[in-house]
């Protein structure tokens, strides 16, 4: 039996709460982009405030939610083999619990019990914040407490629910924090599951997204990411205009005004936010780092047209070259679908050329897999198997080429590095980027993680750079470290 719900009412009760006290601990793997991320770290702090412990291991938990995503077949695959694993476990423990959310749970939905029929938990993407009554649901089901079956499908609309993801791990402070500004997506790419998936756009208020960035500046974040499904999109339609200004480019310059925080990124975007406003946002905020995810998806006009891709080769190009003259040393990644159905040989070699002359050093190259409740769906999927594989080892070789075309033309350069951390490996090696948001990694100290650093840059590869630190704005009591 499957409920169907939006909210239940959780009465305390004093054995459900002993019980959790045994079975509290929860892991959280994540599937897909930054947005998956985000979602799973409010999950984490609602579910901690609640009472459950955060474990870092499947094996040590009692609770697993997958976070998912519908984006390619293999993410979803990847998940459902995960979940089948999983549930074999129950039949050893009947009181471990299963639960899927996010995109592939919003998409498939109660179909998932067909193929999952252990799931305990099925949650959408708007009813993040539900996880811990539910959960708190189940256990008293599970004790026989509560008067709900076990099984909980909650996949409703529901308004203002892109208010609700604002919570951050306060002892775990980042020096890099996200910070979702608004949800769903208005477009209609052809190839597009996120829609269906995510709703329709939803903007927060730029008062509420300020206060959460002051918080995160006050507990030592000096980077944040705004997150959004087409992030240039958000207040379209809600909020007006000012001085020519987008409500994107208004909300930026008030994140930019923050005391005590060095850099702004955002992501992802869409070709058609880009207007004067933003672009010549580059030049005058220097907070703003000069790196642009810009997704273009096909170098093709025909297969920007088959895809309801809104702008054209030219047009993007347009936008590449005025990003360049706002910021010269503006770096590029970008999202490509190769494969996708109608694509010729002609067609894609206009986008390897698209994609030679931007010159990305990072991106994501996909092969096309049809998801279902796209208009794509319906086509053909007419390019064999072998056909993708080589077109998508084609434009990865051109990636890797560029990247480490891009990072050997720093090597003996200074770059300034907001120092994240420590390095995964190496003793006193630590980790930042630049402002082109290129990894690098150098021999430091702990007292100058969240500060900006000068690091002289010695070697290179396709993805890292390593160098030592510079003189200048190092104590002359403290010794300097060098590769």
């Amino acid at each position: 039996m499957v409920s169907e719900l939006t909210c239940l009412p959780i009465r305390f009760n004093f054995k459900t709460f002993l019980y959790r006290l045994a079975v509290n601990r929860v892991y959280i793997k994540t599937y897909g982009c930054q947005m998956n991320e985000r979602d799973s770290e409010a999950v984490a702090v609602m579910l901690r405030n609640r009472g459950y412990s955060i474990v870092g291991s499947e094996h040590d938990a009692d609770i697993v939610l997958l976070n998912t995503c519908s984006v390619r077949d293999q993410a979803e695959q990847k998940a459902i083999g995960k979940a089948g694993y999983l549930t074999n476990r129950k039949k050893k423990d009947p009181n471990f619990i299963v639960g899927i959310m996010g995109c592939m749970a919003q998409n498939q939905g109660s179909d998932l019990l067909d193929k999952l029929p252990d799931l305990d938990l099925i949650v959408g993407t708007q009813k993040f914040h539900r996880v811990p009554d539910h959960l708190d649901n189940i256990i008293q089901t599970l004790e026989g407490q509560g008067p709900q079956p076990a099984k909980l499908v909650d996949l409703e609309e529901e308004a203002d629910s892109q208010n609700t993801i604002r919570e951050h791990i306060e002892e775990d402070a980042s020096v890099t924090s996200f910070v979702s500004i608004m949800q769903g997506c208005n477009m209609r790419c052809n190839f597009c599951i996120v829609p269906k998936t995510r709703g329709n756009e939803r903007s927060r208020p730029i008062e509420h997204i300020v206060e959460e960035v002051e918080e995160l500046v006050a507990n030592g974040t000096r980077e944040v990411t705004l997150l959004g499904q087409i992030v240039t999109s958000y207040g379209r339609n809600i909020l007006p205009f000012k001085n020519k200004k987008s409500p994107f480019v208004q909300l930026i310059e008030r994140v930019h005004e923050i005391e005590g925080l060095h850099r702004i990124r955002f992501t992802s975007p869409h070709p058609r936010g880009f207007k004067q406003d933003l672009i010549d946002a580059y030049a005058y905020l220097p907070k703003l780092s000069p790196y642009v995810h810009l997704p273009l998806q096909s170098g093709s006009d025909r297969m920007l047209k088959a895809m309801n891709r809104p702008y054209r080769v030219e047009s993007y190009m347009k936008i590449v070259d005025g990003l360049r003259a706002s910021a010269p040393d503006m770096a590029f990644s970008t999202d490509i679908i190769v494969g996708y159905p109608g694509e010729t040989d002609e067609d894609f070699q206009e986008t390897a050329q698209v994609f030679k002359q931007v010159g990305f050093n990072m991106g994501f190259i996909f092969k096309y897999s049809p998801r279902s409740g796209t208009v794509a769906a319906e086509l053909e999927d007419d390019i064999p198997k072998e056909v993708k594989e080589a077109r998508n080892h084609e434009l990865l070789k051109v990636l890797e080429e560029q990247s480490m075309h891009s990072n050997q033309k720093l090597v003996g350069t200074t770059q300034e590095i907001l120092v994240e951390g420590p390095a995964r490996k190496g003793e006193n090696m630590f980790m930042g980027r630049n402002p082109q948001f290129r990894k690098v990694i150098f021999p430091a100290s702990e007292r100058l993680v969240g500060e900006l650093v000068q690091v002289k840059i010695l070697e290179s590869s396709v993805t890292t750079l390593k160098g030592e630190l510079v003189l200048e704005g190092v104590e002359q009591n403290e010794p300097l470290l060098t590769v």
